[in-house]
């Protein structure tokens, strides 16, 4: 498969709603590739140690604007980018993202920032070899999510855009906003759409099959394993 930059490692993200499934079937790829004795690395969304305090303290005082939000998560994005992701890239890694700068322009411009303004901010990203888009029904989505989870979070839940006073109600506008910016970027961001009503071991079966003739999986194993 030839790659949209010119690092002997492969990039695979996957995105989608919260409870669409993604992260099942991407935890799912990343030990079907270990089993294969495969340089593999996994990273997700929001996972920087550099700034998650300060996150976490922006979040809990309900003091982060649309465009602070914005910056925050792409620092967050940038310092993993360049720490983990491209070094481990040109190592001639298989890097697995769970959620990439797409979960950015989506939720960013939802919120109210300009669609261009977020793209320019994540220029510097490598764009996925593959990127998966786990096509979830909003209310199934929703209702794996609120079925475990006794209270939803402000940000979480979109509070801050003022959508509705009951926080179910706005995340489940929120997340409605959300569904119809990913829709938007399948074609134009190129996405391979996979259905998330399928059963999970359909699902990765469907994942696998599209994995394996793009890939030179054997070229990725560790040296010295057969």
């Amino acid at each position: 498969m030839r790659s949209h930059h010119p690092y002997p490692g492969r990039l695979i993200a996957v995105e989608g709603l919260d409870g669409s499934g993604k992260s099942t079937q991407i935890y799912l790829v990343k030990r079907w590739l270990e089993m294969q004795q495969l340089k593999v690395f996994f990273t997700e969304w929001n996972s920087s140690v550099l700034v998650k305090e300060a996150t976490r303290k922006g979040k809990k005082r309900q003091l982060l604007t649309p465009t602070t939000f914005s910056l925050v998560h792409a620092t967050d994005f940038a310092d993993r980018f360049e720490r983990q992701i491209l070094p481990l890239l040109r190592a001639g890694f298989i890097v697995l993202a769970d959620r990439y700068m797409y979960t950015a322009f989506a939720r960013d411009i939802v919120r109210g920032c300009d669609p261009d303004w977020v793209r320019n901010l994540y220029s510097f990203a490598t764009v996925p070899d593959i990127t998966f888009f786990f096509d979830t029904p909003l209310e199934v989505a929703l209702n794996r999510i609120l079925g475990g989870r006794p209270k939803l979070k402000y940000f979480e839940a979109g509070m801050d855009l003022g959508l509705s006073p009951d926080p179910y109600e706005s995340f489940r506008l929120f997340q409605g906003r959300i569904y119809a910016e990913y829709k938007k970027m399948v074609q134009t961001e190129k996405f391979v759409v996979m259905n998330g009503m399928l059963p999970i071991e359909k699902q990765q079966t469907l994942v696998r099959k599209y994995i394996e003739p793009r890939l030179d999986l054997p070229s990725f194993r560790w040296r010295g394993k057969q």
